[in-house]
């Protein structure tokens, strides 16, 4: 999945460079420059292919050498990479570049904490659709990097019957009945209460998606099933209390948060002229 797009990252670069690097234009186009790349906190690095690719498009011979490898944890202060070429180009594509990298390292980090929260257990952490806005497939990508998993990847690859969906269409087995003519896909069903609960195990789809469940009726819902059908828990979860709900015996636990509420890592480049 982390096959980028070279027409996506010209769409970035376009974004931050319009019409050309006003500031930049003040150095000769002459001079080349090193430069390294620091964190100045604990982080799992995710995004090489994005930020190698920023400076692929932008000018093909400038060179990027990675000191550790994608996936890896780093600690703060670490040299992540180091560049050379032409000091115009690593200076108008450093924000791009960064950008990428400091927001897919996040996500790869908050994943990582998640993964380990319930390690052991047998419960696999699920990422959303709750994605930054072009930048799907490569946060799916960073979540993978930080140990967790992805749920459906778009509207397209999977059907998730929610309350509107069942409301719609009349009942919980007739959406899971028109769904089951409809596609082969995985089919999952969304409920808030035991008894929604088996209601949607007589319609057998193949998942069932347990909302805002407390912990008693986790425990219950996963007793009622007996192994019958894969439940995942999602709503109100948190890295205080995910452990918890993975070991009421659960086989996914879904997180918004994985790609919606993370802090970009707090990077930098500097910047040194080569004579």
């Amino acid at each position: 999945m982390n096959n980028v797009s070279d027409a996506a990252i010209r769409g970035f670069i376009a974004e931050d460079l319009g019409s050309g690097d006003l500031t930049a234009a003040i150095i000769p186009a002459t001079k080349r420059a090193s430069a390294e790349v620091v964190t100045r906190e604990d982080m799992v690095l995710c995004g090489q292919a994005w930020f190698d690719a920023v400076f692929r498009v932008l000018d093909a011979d400038v060179t990027v050498e990675w000191l550790h490898a994608e996936g890896t944890s780093v600690s703060a202060g670490a040299v992540l990479c180091r560049l050379q070429g032409a000091a115009r180009s690593l200076l108008s594509g450093e924000r791009t570049a960064l950008n990428l990298l400091q927001t897919l390292s996040a996500t790869a980090t908050v994943a990582r904490h998640y993964a380990d929260a319930v390690a052991g257990t047998g419960c696999k952490v699920l990422d959303t659709r709750k994605t930054i806005p072009g930048l799907r497939l490569a946060q799916k990508y960073a979540v993978t990097c930080g140990g967790c998993y992805n749920h459906r990847i778009g509207l397209y690859d999977a059907v998730l019957i929610k309350e509107n969906h069942i409301i719609a269409a009349g009942s919980i087995a007739n959406a899971i009945h028109i769904a089951r003519q409809l596609t082969q896909v995985l089919l999952e069903v969304e409920v808030e209460s035991l008894a929604e609960l088996q209601e949607a195990l007589l319609a057998k789809p193949d998942r069932i998606l347990l909302d805002n469940f407390p912990l008693a009726d986790l425990q219950q819902a996963v007793v009622l099933t007996a192994g019958q059908i894969a439940l995942e828990a999602s709503g109100n979860i948190r890295l205080d209390n995910i452990r918890q709900v993975a070991e009421t015996g659960v086989n996914f636990i879904s997180i918004g948060a994985l790609t919606k509420d993370i802090k970009a890592m707090d990077l930098s480049m500097r910047i040194q002229l080569l004579k």
